[in-house]
């Protein structure tokens, strides 16, 4: 394995680093007004466009930047550095949406990755969250093709997207579906909007369905794929909250050596003292163990096989839970490094130290990780820790 960058990946990282600098000027109002105009929304969409960063996970053929995923991870570790979640503002489409259909291409997914419509995953209930088997939305067949009822809970940009992945259980069978569903469709309301401690750029509001009326055309992948559909999104999205986590963890790490640096207590710089001396170094040991991981799972994942599935769907939750666990331990020591002002929301820790926590939690918590790696070790055995072979 050969893990230098390659020029794409060098420019790749440049061109994400300028598009994250022009993003940051809006992390103070996105924090001051807990989210953006519609006239910021445009600008950043334009700079998206400019720096053909759009849709990284798409091919290029359909107009995404088709990149692959260790190209991702390089591209998502920058824009990681990002307070206000305005890395999202980067559009990456759902994974799902590759199993579009031709027609359903054309409708939803092209005009996603061209910037002009927003998707959100319709998942997490009341009562399914890590266990989405216990879904109670349904889906019941008719004459004119589906009628969806139920709720979904903490539907993330969904204030801002104008169509819905919805995961159901479909007919008599209970299968696990998801449907494609215009947001103004009749039926559909926006109950509640969270007030949750990180700031984000979008919401993550709850929606009701109430016999919310969709064709046969509306299904995504197939009746009874949705679970499989999803589980394929959770292993590169969990490998990208790896690679966030790190940008982000490593922005924590240059602010706080050049405040402790310039910082004087004492009569002396408080880099002069070792307790902020080791503080330091945990922080580098942290990040540097964890993106050399990422980077190899992501290497994997581009020459794997398809016998591979489970194993690396394995290897990106120990990406996410060690990268998300190890920034969390980053934050926490920079804001001490910064003393009071660490706890001043007009200093970008402050605000990483909310927006991190969340990545122990969304897309799968911890403690689920936990039990994917265990399942794995104990019905494959220890393979999971296996280094690639050539």
């Amino acid at each position: 394995m050969d893990f230098r960058l390659t020029p794409r990946q060098v420019q790749l990282k440049a061109d994400a680093r300028a598009l994250t600098d022009f993003i940051a000027g809006y992390e103070n109002q996105c924090e001051e007004e807990n989210g953006l105009p519609a006239d910021a929304h445009a600008k950043v969409r334009d700079a998206v466009l400019d720096a053909g960063l759009q849709a990284v996970n798409m091919p290029a053929e359909w107009g995404g930047a088709g990149l692959t995923i260790a190209e991702q991870v390089t591209v998502q570790e920058e824009l990681g550095r990002l307070t206000g979640a305005l890395w999202d503002m980067v559009w990456r489409p759902a994974n799902a949406l590759r199993f579009c259909t031709p027609e359903q291409r054309e409708r939803f997914l092209v005009p996603v990755i061209k910037g002009e419509r927003r998707d959100c995953y319709a998942v997490t209930e009341r009562g399914a969250g890590s266990d989405p088997q216990n879904l109670t939305t349904t889906a019941t067949r008719n004459d004119r093709g589906w009628v969806l009822n139920g709720e979904k809970w903490f539907v993330t940009v969904g204030d801002h997207a104008d169509f819905m992945i919805v995961l159901a259980a479909a007919g008599p069978d209970r299968a696990p579906t998801l449907f494609l569903v215009d947001k103004d469709t009749p039926g559909i309301e926006m109950t509640r909007v969270p007030r949750f401690m990180h700031t984000f750029v979008y919401e993550h509001p709850e929606f009701t369905f109430t016999d919310v009326q969709v064709g046969e055309d509306a299904v995504l992948g197939g009746i009874g794929e949705g679970y499989d559909i999803t589980r394929s999104w959770f292993t590169e999205e969990r490998l990208m909250i790896a690679a966030r986590t790190i940008g982000a963890a490593e922005r924590a790490l240059e602010l706080s050596r050049d405040w402790a640096v310039e910082r004087e207590q004492f009569g002396a710089p408080i880099s002069s003292y070792q307790l902020i001396q080791g503080m330091l170094a945990d922080c580098a040991v942290d990040i540097a163990v964890n993106r050399a991981y990422t980077h190899q799972v992501a290497w994997e994942i581009d020459h794997s096989s398809a016998e591979d599935r489970k194993t690396l769907h394995a290897k990106a939750a120990i990406a996410k839970l060690s990268a998300s666990e190890a920034s969390g331990r980053v934050i926490d020591r920079c804001l001490q490094i910064h003393g009071g002002r660490g706890y001043d929301r007009a200093y970008a820790v402050e605000r990483l130290y909310r927006e991190l926590r969340v990545d122990r939690i969304w897309e799968g918590t911890s403690e689920i990780q936990r039990l994917i790696i265990a399942n794995e070790l104990i019905k494959r055995g220890s393979g999971v820790l296996d280094l690639p072979v050539a």
